[in-house]
């Protein structure tokens, strides 16, 4: 492994008023936050406000914002454009359970951008669009089982915890036969039997898996690129080769695009990657960080709803994230947002290759310029577990010191 720079000392943050605040939402709030994923003891961060690309927190610290909001963000916080529209559409009033022009026009949207979805309804998270897209994948084709990859995060319900993240890497097991892994406690053992886990970028046991559960398996879920393991991509072939599987064995391909839809290309990872998945799940990108969220795709698949499978909820399709996606989408598909996040994601790598070559540090930049991530590595990854043999401590240090600079 690389040897390490020796540590340049770094200005203390501020943190009074956030330790003051951590100290208070710990009294009512487990982890002192809403989220797990943000539960960073009294490192956890409070935040204050956001525009465009910076963020400050409750003391007043000055942040460029490299996650925004772990990917909702895409045109940049406080966008008044989308705001502008939201806040005229809820001057008229914010929930009703019923249905406005706005949830049409996001669905006719989603039609347009990708250019493969015949239908699609509305939910509030990424976490229920894969949900639902599961459900419906097993009411159309009347079976029980799902494919998954390792590695691959496709929300917090009891059928997305499974092989999300492992402890160490013997708790994967064999590789030809991966083990379940419940990401915590909660999920019952007949729901983990129902999920099938398969390394990412392997065709030869993906086929393995169907020849021997083939009339069991209602659907594969991928996300297109690896996103929680720095957005590894597939080799050339495999989603051509996925796809062809599926077809063969009659079950559905469902692409998680919660993270690459209308951010790799305007039609997402399918038109990216040139493959028409049978059902698609959106969030994040699509209402610029309002909760909006969707799932779509063939319409004979989709006409299971309403009558044969279950759909529904209070704020699916609410007035807000209607507003927020159609706004969003609208400016979204002329294209030049899309580029203009390319470049800026090709000049951030640039700046970033050159500090660490300049330190003799060994790194590989994954997936593409609009959804990378980086490496600290000298073997080439595929999957996830070579992923979790990458240098996770430099990656930590290296991102704990840029938030304190």
């Amino acid at each position: 492994m690389t040897a390490r720079p020796a540590a340049r000392p770094t200005p203390a943050l501020r943190r009074d008023r956030q330790h003051a605040m951590y100290a208070r939402a710990r009294r009512s709030l487990p982890g002192g936050t809403n989220s797990n994923f943000r539960a960073w003891g009294e490192d956890t961060v409070y935040i204050d406000r956001g525009k465009g690309g910076r963020v400050w927190d409750l003391d007043g610290n000055e942040f460029v914002d490299l996650r925004m909001g772990y990917g909702p963000v895409i045109l940049g916080h406080g966008d008044e454009r989308v705001d502008d529209h939201v806040n005229e559409r809820m001057r008229r009033g914010v929930s009703f359970s019923l249905t406005s022009e706005d949830e049409v026009r996001v669905a006719e949207l989603i039609q347009e951008l990708t250019g493969w979805v015949e239908m699609a309804r509305m939910t509030v998270s990424g976490t229920e669009a894969t949900m639902h897209a599961m459900r419906v994948a097993r009411g159309f084709t009347g079976r029980t089982k799902i494919v998954k990859f390792e590695g691959q995060y496709h929300g917090v319900h009891d059928y997305a915890l499974i092989s999300v993240t492992p402890n160490d890497m013997g708790e994967l097991g064999d590789r030809d036969n991966p083990v379940r892994l419940t990401w915590g406690r909660g999920i019952p053992q007949q729901i983990t039997e129902t999920v099938i886990p398969v390394p990412f970028n392997d065709l030869e046991t993906l086929r393995h898996v169907f020849e021997r559960d083939g009339d069991d398996i209602a659907a594969v879920i991928i996300e297109p690129v690896l996103g929680n393991a720095q957005a590894i991509l597939p080799r050339e072939g495999f989603h051509a080769g996925v796809r062809a599987i599926t077809q063969e064995f009659d079950a559905l391909l469902i692409y998680d695009e919660v993270k690459t839809g209308f951010r790799l290309a305007l039609g997402g990872a399918a038109e990216f990657f040139g493959v028409t998945p049978d059902l698609a799940t959106f969030a994040k990108a699509m209402g610029n960080g309002y909760p909006a969220a969707a799932f779509g795709g063939r319409r004979d698949v989709m006409s299971v709803l309403p009558d044969r499978v279950s759909h529904g909820g209070t704020y699916a399709g609410n007035r807000v994230a209607a507003a927020a996606a159609v706004a969003t989408l609208s400016i979204l598909r002329d294209g030049t947002v899309l580029e203009g996040i390319r470049q800026r994601g090709l000049s951030i790598q640039r700046g970033l290759d050159r500090i660490l070559s300049e330190r003799g540090l060994a790194h590989t930049f994954t997936g593409v310029p609009a959804m990378f991530g980086i490496m600290f590595t000298e073997e080439e990854v595929r999957e996830y577990r070579d992923w979790v043999k990458t240098d996770h401590e430099l990656y930590d240090a290296i991102a704990v010191g840029m938030q304190a600079r």
